[in-house]
């Protein structure tokens, strides 16, 4: 039987140590682009519009809209130094919705794991925002508390819930809000976005207030399999090797599980009752329990949704990909995906502190 759902965790066991990885990985490419194509649905990868008009209580610098376009794909417009890898056209905004509720299925359907006083709530906000799905079910939930989600890009809807607005902000620089002003601070899946997770944290323990809670949602790249299934050099072996160099050159790491960077870093801030609930995602519907199961279907669909478009900043733009070659790789993940013969799964962890009183 597999162990799908583990709390109060040592730090990570299959990531502490890195693992061995090819010297070759920037070229491999080519060994992709060599290989026969698996046989693949036709797969329209051509979307490219821009998503929804931001939220009216926000007010847009016009160059907001002037969104920067990369292989045929659009992404954020320019906001402080922000370098966001993930594309902010329909086929992606579609895929981060299924996101929400992917992220909701594997914290059991609970938007939050902190144990809040939510009658007391008064000021939250979700960093990183993207479509914006939690905060407004969030804020559906709790009338009586303000609001706030935050991203580089305006691709959240125009109705919400009257309590709920949304800021165009990069969390990377210095946070301007008042001291001691939220009391709940929620950042989900800020894979590749945080340049310094210590220093993210201590921005969020000066705005929070004493006795207020943080939580931060985070995973792994790396594919791993505990019967050997996920071969060395397969397409899913190679997966978290490709996010790992990608992440060099921007200096932004798409491991925060492996690096313990949540733990880790709300310690360092003073955040202190810090505890944790780390959980593996089986990708796919090979896991005989059927709520790993459901994690792993919704994790699958969540990526195939625009597959390529997960790629397409990271092996275009910082390994030197063409799109040929991109898309051959995207067909060999898609087989190893669909090979019920293949178990393999992802690391994910909620984390959670609270800032003394």
């Amino acid at each position: 039987m597999y162990n799908h759902l583990q709390h109060r965790m040592l730090p990570p066991r299959h990531c502490s140590a890195p693992r061995k990885r090819l010297r070759l990985v920037f070229f491999l490419h080519r060994i992709w682009a060599d290989q026969p194509l698996p046989e693949e649905h036709a797969d329209d990868d051509t979307a490219s519009e821009i998503g929804s008009i931001p939220s009216s209580t926000v007010s847009l610098n016009s160059t907001i809209f002037e969104y920067r376009t990369h292989h045929g794909r659009t992404y954020h417009g320019d906001v402080g130094n922000a370098e966001g890898w993930e594309p902010s056209d329909k086929r992606h905004l579609q895929s981060m919705d299924i996101a929400h509720h992917c992220f909701t299925v594997c914290t059991d359907g609970k938007l939050f794991l902190s144990p809040l006083d939510t009658k007391k709530l008064q000021k939250v906000v979700d960093i990183g925002t993207g479509t914006g799905l939690w905060a407004i079910d969030f804020a559906d939930e709790h009338p009586n508390a303000e609001v706030i989600g935050t991203d580089i890009t305006p691709i959240q809807p125009p109705w919400v819930p009257p309590n709920l607005k949304f800021e165009l902000d990069d969390c990377n620089q210095e946070w301007t809000w008042d001291d001691n002003i939220f009391d709940f601070i929620h950042m989900r899946m800020l894979v590749g976005v945080v340049q310094d997770w210590h220093a993210l944290f201590r921005e969020a323990h000066q705005s929070c207030k004493p006795g207020g809670y943080i939580e931060s949602f985070a995973s792994s790249t790396h594919f791993l399999s505990d019967d050997g299934s996920v071969k060395p050099g397969s397409a899913l072996d190679q997966w978290g090797n490709i996010w790992f160099e990608g992440g060099k050159a921007p200096g932004r790491t798409f491991d925060p599980y492996g690096e313990d960077v949540q733990r880790k870093g709300m310690e360092a801030a003073g955040f202190v009752d810090i505890d944790f609930k780390d959980m593996m995602i089986p990708v796919g519907v090979w896991h005989p329990d059927k709520d790993a199961a459901e994690r792993g279907l919704w994790w699958k669909l969540t990526i195939e949704m625009d597959l390529e478009g997960y790629l397409n900043y990271i092996c275009h733009n910082l390994l030197g990909w063409n799109p040929e070659e991109t898309k051959a790789f995207c067909a060999h993940v898609r087989k190893e995906w669909n090979d019920p013969d293949i178990h393999g799964y992802v690391m994910a962890r909620v984390a959670w502190g609270r800032k003394p009183e």
